[in-house]
């Protein structure tokens, strides 16, 4: 069963997912992230540049040419639904939910001290729990965001 995960109060969703994506590259994991292109194109840099003598290896996909490369990646950043094979962990940074989120093994929402975005995560959480699926929420702590 699909396990949801609510991080919220996050004062900077973009260093939050760094975090996240490089504990998961460390572990072995393979995570597809889904957010607005703008998003994901400030999220390709931060991967480059957030630890000093650190890369966690990303691939941005732009059609069938990147989804075969994507195939020996372990993060992968994309926007809209993501395709078939993708991982079956997704960390999505944008406001719509995953249309069938019962094919992710888990699903990691990142969510900012934006009022609109805290709007958008409860329709979200909504839409987990109408679908049946186990929803559990971690809050930032206070004063840290992340």
């Amino acid at each position: 069963m699909t396990a949801v995960e609510f991080h919220t109060g996050v004062a900077e969703p973009l260093a939050f997912a760094c975090r996240l994506l490089r504990k998961a590259y460390r572990k072995g994991a393979r995570v597809v992230v889904t957010a607005p292109a703008p998003v994901l194109a400030e999220l390709d840099r931060e991967l480059w540049t957030f630890g000093e003598r650190e890369f966690v290896p990303h691939v941005r996909l732009a059609g069938a040419a990147s989804v075969a490369l994507a195939a020996r990646t372990p993060i992968w950043l994309c926007t809209g639904e993501p395709p078939e094979g993708a991982p079956d962990v997704l960390v999505n940074l944008g406001a719509e939910p995953p249309t069938d989120p019962s094919r992710f093994a888990r699903v990691i929402e990142v969510v900012s001290t934006d009022a609109d975005d805290g709007q958008a995560a409860r329709a979200r959480w909504r839409d987990y729990k109408a679908r049946g699926l186990s929803v559990t929420h971690h809050a930032a702590p206070a004063g840290e965001g992340a």
